[in-house]
């Protein structure tokens, strides 16, 4: 054999332990990849789980407080029929106990976080009125509110149902935009 073979041979056999070195390392590296996605798909599916108890937690959260509220509400319909009872009946002491109930219910709704919104007498508020009349009136300053036809109510500070009202609107304070603009 010829020194040059025997550098070929020895670069062959390098060459072939190298091959098999990177063969071995590339055998680590799918095991530690096939690991990665084992642990992926398991995290994943934890998730999803996690996700979907959360969600039914929630819906019998609410459930429950849904049931809470009408089981409050049971007595005061109770108490309405007897109202009509007694209004088919011939009892004079219907609207009495008509307003026993709305103070009730207004009792029950305060404790539940609802208010009403006071709107006579202050001024219009886009975000909790709804304008459905302006009047002209030297009476109230304009912008003022004068009447109110239904009430509205918040809760827990947002609204549930904005007032609708009739607005005052003053006719000096038209004529004086007017005469400004034709100076």
């Amino acid at each position: 054999m010829s020194p040059k073979q025997k550098e070929e041979e020895a670069e062959e056999e390098d060459c072939l332990k190298r091959v098999g070195e990177l063969e071995a390392a590339l055998e680590e590296e799918r095991k530690r990849a096939e690991t990665y996605l084992n642990q992926l798909k398991y995290a994943k599916a934890d998730l999803e789980n996690l996700q979907k108890r959360t969600q039914r937690n929630i819906e019998e959260a609410l459930i429950r407080a849904n049931g809470r509220l009408l089981m409050q509400l049971l007595p005061i319909l109770d108490e309405l029929e007897l109202a009509i009872e007694a209004a088919r009946t011939g009892g004079g002491e219907i609207v009495e106990g008509v307003e026993m109930v709305r103070n009730k219910l207004g009792k029950l709704m305060e404790a539940e976080g609802v208010s009403s919104i006071e709107a006579v007498g202050g001024p219009f508020d886009p975000r909790l009125h709804e304008a459905v009349l302006e009047v002209e009136t030297r009476d109230h300053p304009d912008g003022t509110v004068v009447e109110e036809f239904r009430k509205g109510y918040t809760f827990r500070d947002r609204v549930l149902r904005a007032s609708m009202v009739k607005v005052a609107r003053n006719a000096s304070s038209e004529e004086d935009q007017e005469v400004v603009e034709d100076e």
